[in-house]
């Protein structure tokens, strides 16, 4: 991957955004000249709700963070960890908002979801929604394709998802929404964590000593607590494990591009 870019003894840093495995090969190659990186990579952000939740604002905050961009975005909720005594009710009244969106090109006036970058990418996305039906899981709704012109999916929905599925362990980057169930806070927090990714993580419940409580034990970079879009340009944006290091944004992204020199100085009329 070497080039003429990170070759040039001009260069101090590299900042990237995009997958995880092409910000590893970045990092091997800034390795070689000692570079300062900032990398934003992959993404698998867990949205916590906890039985004292407001349902209500907990599908809108889904809504918010699912479907932007179509699920085409590092920050979308990848896996719904739900308390299992609300698990039912939420994907119902997830499901019938998210159902509900029209998917069609930009240019029809009704259109809510749009298509995804490419046939590729929609396969994909259906190739992990096959396997977690066959493993178990039932569509509450969407689970399938649209016709083009484009690359669309059905926003879809699906409870009962296996544990050990691929969806719960891949980015899916597209408008599906696998929802699992946890019983103890211990158990909400384990699920969370069960991935190599630590973009963002959203919690939903009305007990702000709980939130402030599980933010801690959460391994983020950044957390929404009830709230489904918290990306801010005053503030520091980044994740920690394999989601990257360095944060874009606020003060903490401007000192990205700073370094410490520090300056000793005699005092020339001292004896």
């Amino acid at each position: 991957m070497t080039g003429p870019l990170i070759k040039d003894d001009r260069l101090r840093k590299i900042s990237f955004t995009g997958s995880t495995p092409v910000g590893q090969a970045l990092i091997r190659e800034a390795a070689d000249k000692v570079l300062r990186t900032s990398m934003e990579l992959g993404g698998n952000a867990p949205f916590v709700v906890f039985e004292d939740a407001d349902l209500d604002k907990a599908v809108e905050g889904a809504i918010a963070a699912k479907m932007r961009n179509m699920g085409e975005a590092c920050t979308a909720a990848n896996r719904f960890i739900v308390h299992e005594s609300i698990a039912d009710a939420f994907a119902e009244k997830f499901a019938a908002k998210i159902g509900s969106l029209t998917t069609a090109r930009g240019t029809e006036p009704e259109s809510k979801v749009g298509p995804l970058i490419d046939g590729k990418a929609r396969d994909g996305v259906h190739a992990l929604v096959t396997e977690a039906v066959e493993g178990g899981a039932t569509a509450v709704t969407g689970g399938a394709a649209v016709d083009g012109p484009g690359y669309f999916y059905k926003p879809t929905v699906l409870k009962n998802v296996a544990a050990d599925a691929r969806i719960l362990q891949e980015e899916i980057f597209g408008p599906v929404a696998p929802i699992i169930t946890f019983s103890t806070e211990d158990d909400a927090v384990r699920l969370a964590n069960n991935t190599e990714y630590g973009l963002v993580a959203y919690v939903f419940t009305k007990d702000l000593n709980r939130g402030l409580r599980i933010s801690e034990r959460l391994e983020t970079g950044m957390l929404g607590l009830n709230a489904g879009v918290i990306s801010n340009a005053a503030a520091p944006f980044g994740g920690v494990k394999q989601s990257g290091l360095g944060r874009e944004g606020g003060s903490e992204g401007i000192e990205e591009y700073l370094y410490t020199q520090y300056v000793g100085i005699a005092d020339p009329y001292a004896d």
